[in-house]
């Protein structure tokens, strides 16, 4: 009876060694990453951003669990970026101006009126071309997922409206930490002064700078036009954010892990579109209800005061070469 007693015993505990490895097997089978980014949870890129890691667990069964991080959290931009490239951090969205200091083709986006219509701009976006350049950062750690739709900046202001290029003379505008977005600024006249985005409502409350430049959506959700009474629709540029996934963590992923994160992520970019549209059309007139001017001034004297800049890339063959197959696209 003893010795049956033991055996049951010892049955028991193998039976709940076994249950307990197999919980530990399951769990550890779940991959878990981190998307890090510096905008509101109200902005239309975030909410994009939690449709893919929810379309992720829908595809992978749970199998993928992706945590997004937004306001900074986790570093700015080029934090996020460089933590990316060394592994510590999966994947993370960022403006592509920000991406040209890593990935020097990027630059093209940050030139002028390079785009002549959103269809343009969504077809270079979804063409063979436009993939191409989105895998470009690959050799710097950085694998491209999708464009996110960003729509096109303008300037807004403290003090003055810009209606013309000249109205731009003598003010310190705030741009990214983009060398291209600083010679664009200043070829219009203005003094490009780069300030992260997280310090950019106190630096145009104290006067550091007089204005800075972003689309409708992103003036109104970071709450600058409680500051910045003055909008002027020159969509100069139309910069499109990226998200980017560390290529140590993708080479990382099974084939089926590395599918179900990209149709997620192509799916979110169609859903951001949506969402984008929308957020513009209700950012204008919230800003309009708060008491900011928002004027649509003429954009040929714009285009003209930079029209030079296209051509400085000439001395450049693989970034005036993107240039013209943009200006190609039908």
């Amino acid at each position: 009876m003893k010795k049956l007693s033991r055996k049951l015993g010892f049955a028991i505990l193998l039976l709940a060694t076994i249950t307990i490895a197999a919980g530990c097997s399951q769990k550890s089978s779940v991959r878990k990453l981190k998307i890090g980014h510096g905008l509101d949870q109200t902005h239309p890129v975030h909410k994009a951003m939690m449709f893919l890691a929810e379309r992720t667990a829908e595809k992978s069964n749970g199998q993928i669990q992706i945590t997004v991080y937004p306001s900074q959290q986790l570093g700015t931009e080029r934090e996020c970026l460089e933590l990316l490239q060394i592994g510590s951090l999966g994947m993370t969205k960022v403006s592509s101006s920000v991406l040209e200091g890593f990935a020097p083709s990027f630059k093209v986006f940050s030139l002028p009126y390079i785009f002549r219509d959103d269809e343009h701009k969504f077809k270079f976006f979804e063409s063979e071309l436009g993939q191409q350049l989105l895998q470009s950062p690959q050799k710097f750690w950085l694998r491209g997922l999708c464009y996110y739709d960003a729509g096109s900046r303008s300037f807004y202001t403290v003090g003055k409206q810009i209606e013309t290029p000249a109205d731009l003379d003598g003010l310190k505008i705030r741009t990214q930490e983009s060398p291209t977005s600083v010679k664009l600024v200043n070829a219009l006249g203005g003094s490009a002064t780069p300030i992260a985005w997280g310090e950019l409502y106190t630096a145009l409350q104290q006067g550091v700078v007089d204005g800075a430049e972003n689309n409708p959506p992103s003036f109104y959700l970071s709450r600058h036009y409680e500051v910045c009474k003055y909008y002027s629709i020159n969509e100069h540029t139309s910069v499109p954010d990226v998200l980017l996934i560390s290529t140590i963590i993708w080479d990382d992923l099974s084939e089926q892990e590395k599918i179900w994160i990209q149709e997620a992520a192509n799916e979110s970019y169609i859903y951001e579109k949506e969402l984008w549209g929308e957020a513009t059309l209700e950012a204008l007139e919230k800003v309009k209800e708060a008491g900011v001017e928002v004027v649509y001034p003429d954009k040929t004297p714009f285009m003209e005061k930079v029209g030079t800049m296209l051509e400085e890339y000439k001395t450049e063959p693989e970034i005036y070469k993107v240039i013209q197959q943009i200006q190609a696209i039908k």
